[in-house]
């Protein structure tokens, strides 16, 4: 397996390359992304792989992660993407995820997002935070599930949609064991 990250019950959480084009062409395209997420105006092969190198797999270089694709056991058939960005606009890493519609509600992206907030926790990271659309119900759920917890709404640029802003402390500040000599 190529630049595995994680591994879950269902699913193998590896790194992007620029094969993934035709997924990626596929997911960032579906009705539900371009709603909920955003269109990237990714509409060919080519733009997939740019979207690709100059997105998540830059990503990794730059942050030492960002988001990976999650693909079924043991076909290795691509699902879906789950991971962890870092924006700007944001002064913590942020969660992210999508998954195709024939793999929702089937848990998938509740056990991808899991097992990268896991992950994020390993690294020590103190806190990660989701961006959301409001009216994104399916979403929300997950995120509470989480533990994620609502702040404030927000824009991320002054001419974007406004989205709600979630988040979630992963280490605790002064936990006594950590103040022991």
């Amino acid at each position: 397996m190529t630049d595995a990250v994680l591994e879950t019950e269902r699913l193998i959480v590896r790194r992007f390359t620029p094969d993934d084009a035709p997924f990626i062409l596929r997911l960032l395209n579906e009705p539900s992304f371009i709603q909920n997420i955003g269109d990237r105006a990714v509409r060919t092969l080519e733009q997939a792989r740019r979207y690709l190198l100059d997105g998540p797999i830059a990503s990794y270089e730059r942050h030492g992660h960002g988001l990976w694709l999650a693909a079924l056991k043991p076909s290795l058939q691509p699902a879906g993407m789950c991971g962890i960005l870092k924006r700007d606009q944001l002064p913590d890493a942020d969660l992210g995820y999508a998954f195709l519609p024939e793999f929702w509600s089937k848990g998938y992206a509740l056990e991808a997002a899991r097992a990268t907030v896991d992950w994020a926790r390993a690294r020590r990271m103190p806190r990660i935070v989701a961006i959301v659309s409001p009216g994104n119900e399916p979403s929300i759920r997950l995120l509470g599930k989480l533990g994620f917890a609502l702040e404030r709404r927000m824009r991320l640029t002054p001419d974007a949609p406004e989205v709600a802003l979630y988040g979630l402390a992963l280490a605790s500040a002064g936990r006594e064991r950590d103040r022991l000599p």
